[in-house]
């Protein structure tokens, strides 16, 4: 008997441990990188307590404008075990410090705390510094804190260690115990029932009948009762084969006589045939000359839709510059409106600023004549009460006036940068609507409209303010110019409720209003009634967009001549 390549219990061995193997290395793995996960997370938790002990003073490093200070926290910070790098960005994403380990910053604002993986085994957590001032939040910049994938193996190193060897453990008693159990159990016996079944001799199959070592009514005394019942069956099947031949002979004899008598039918139906395929050639001439037909018909039809094809990617291409156009102008009437606000900001503030520099002016030379009398020992108690009076009076004049440079800047730069923002945000609509009013004062400046707005102090709204911005002023400048033209004086109201589903905007002013043609065309793009004045045609149009579009909500417009105009906007209430 030639020895076996590969025996059974050997291979199932080798598949039994496979399995294992591969059982054991996921298992393995799994809890290592549950272990890795869990620590992960305990980092990236203190990664988030480090923020409620130094973001404070972070942002008042930032708020002070005190580039040394952060840095020197930053410094500190990467001393920390779990730190590796720091990042700290003022409001316009400019970096103050970079220590450490870190990833170039992709210029995003942070809004709020976020974590992120970056390649190379890095994690960071980022998180903005709100300053608080004067009961108002200002965005000052954020920091990001990095930590690796080095800092979290270093902790679970340990724990690595103990978990593979455990499993080598394991496995090494696992193979060894299989082994000898397969040795015993399989292995021997299969050699032995082998070796008998390849004594099999067909000339005597009785004598070739097998007996196993094994006593165990187990598969393999199966397999030798089956063996033997076989062997009993080859012995019968033989001397029915003996018989099978000698019926097959006869067979065989009749099997000629009915080949001589096929052989005549087959000729009679190939004449018959024959005919058959002569009309059958005659009929397919015939199909390929319809077929010809057909096929130049296809043509000519793929020709034309050809056709059609190029001349609608040429009116697809056309539509595409043409809506390229349109965003361009778009774009350039919001810049043009926020360049108008900022020159009007510009000069309102110049006046409380020459007055604050003429106070301070003034308090100087005063405090320049006062240390003049003291030196000379001519200080007298008029002087000083005098002096006293004057300091008095200059420095709430100076910090009156400071106060409203302050408010008139604070309120543009909430607007502005609101306007050129499309990150949404939960605010009070009614103080935002009043800052809106306060960065428009300086377009009202020189007229005598009233403008007065009635909305709930409690009403939250869930949008991108810019929008809202872009809406109000759109609709005050377009009464100003157009409503209120040749009209000294004039009135806007703007009242906001809410119902059950939405923020109801109701803005009315009583200028000169628009007839029903003009009225129908009010929210075209280009559309404008003041062409040869400069005017775009885009302001309500820009309104119209944003409501539908961005706030998903309704416009509608009402006005006849002389009554003025009015707009009812609809906006679903996204608050919780």
């Amino acid at each position: 008997m030639s020895k076996v390549k590969t025996g059974l219990s050997r291979k199932l061995l080798t598949r039994v441990l496979s399995v294992y193997f591969i059982l054991t290395i996921i298992v393995t793995i799994g809890q290592i990188f549950t272990e890795y996960l869990s620590t992960k997370d305990h980092i990236e938790s203190e990664l988030r307590t480090l923020k409620n002990t130094f973001a404070e003073s972070l942002t008042r490093a930032n708020w002070e404008l005190n580039k040394v200070q952060a840095r020197i926290i930053s410094e500190g910070l990467t001393k920390l075990p779990i730190v590796e790098g720091v990042q700290v960005r003022d409001e316009n994403g400019d970096l103050i410090a970079d220590e450490g380990r870190t990833i170039p910053s992709d210029g995003q604002t942070v809004q709020a705390g976020i974590m992120r993986d970056h390649p190379g085994g890095v994690f960071s957590y980022s998180f903005p510094l709100i300053f608080e001032f004067s009961g108002r939040q200002s965005y000052v910049g954020d920091v990001t804190l990095y930590s690796s994938f080095d800092i979290i193996l270093s902790r679970i190193e340990v724990g690595i260690f103990f978990l593979l060897g455990n499993a080598i453990i394991k496995t090494a008693f696992l193979v060894f115990l299989f082994m000898t159990a397969f040795k015993h159990m399989l292995s021997e016996p299969l050699s032995e029932l082998s070796r008998q079944m390849t004594s099999f001799d067909p000339e005597h199959p009785e004598e070739a009948k097998i007996t196993v070592i094994d006593n165990d009514d187990n598969e393999l005394r199966m397999l030798q009762h089956s063996f033997n019942q076989v062997i009993d069956d080859f012995i019968v099947s033989q001397a029915k084969l003996t018989s099978a031949r000698e019926a097959l002979t006869q067979a065989n004899r009749k099997l000629d006589d009915q080949n001589l008598i096929l052989e005549q039918e087959v000729a009679k139906k190939t004449a018959s045939l024959s005919q058959i395929m002569l009309d059958l050639e005659q009929q397919k001439d015939e199909l390929i000359a319809n077929q010809r037909e057909l096929r130049q018909e296809n043509e000519n039809r793929q020709y034309i839709e050809d056709e059609l094809r190029k001349r609608n990617a040429e009116l697809a291409k056309n539509n595409e510059m043409l809506n390229l156009i349109k965003d361009q102008l778009v774009e350039s009437e919001r810049m043009a409106s926020l360049g108008g606000l900022v020159a009007g900001i510009a000069h309102d503030v110049n006046t409380p600023l020459g007055v604050g520099v003429t106070a301070a002016s003034y308090l100087s030379e005063r405090i320049d004549a006062l240390r003049l009398a003291y030196n000379d020992k001519t200080l007298s108690n008029k002087t000083m009460a005098t002096f006293l009076d004057e300091a008095e009076q200059s420095a709430s004049l100076l910090m009156g006036n400071l106060n409203r440079a302050s408010e008139l800047v604070a309120s543009f730069k909430q607007v502005a940068v609101d306007q050129t923002s499309e990150a949404q945000r939960t605010f009070n609509l009614n103080s935002y609507l009043h800052e809106i009013l306060q960065s428009l004062k300086p377009t009202f400046k020189n007229t005598q409209h009233e403008v007065r707005i009635q909305c709930p102090g409690d009403l939250y709204i869930t949008c991108a303010p810019g929008v809202i911005a872009q809406i109000t002023t759109n609709m005050m400048i377009n009464s100003l110019m157009h409503g209120f033209e040749n009209k000294p004086a004039g009135h806007i109201s703007l009242t906001i409720s809410r119902d059950d589903t939405d923020i109801v905007m109701e803005y009315q002013d009583d200028g000169k209003g628009m007839d029903k043609a003009s009225l129908e065309h009010l929210f075209d793009a280009f559309f404008t009634t003041r062409r040869n004045q400069g005017g775009s045609g885009l302001g309500t149009h820009i309104v119209y967009n944003l409501v539908t579009q961005t706030l998903d909500g309704t416009i509608q417009a009402f006005s006849e001549p002389d009554k003025g105009l009015r707009y009812v906007i609809r906006i679903p209430d996204r608050q919780d």
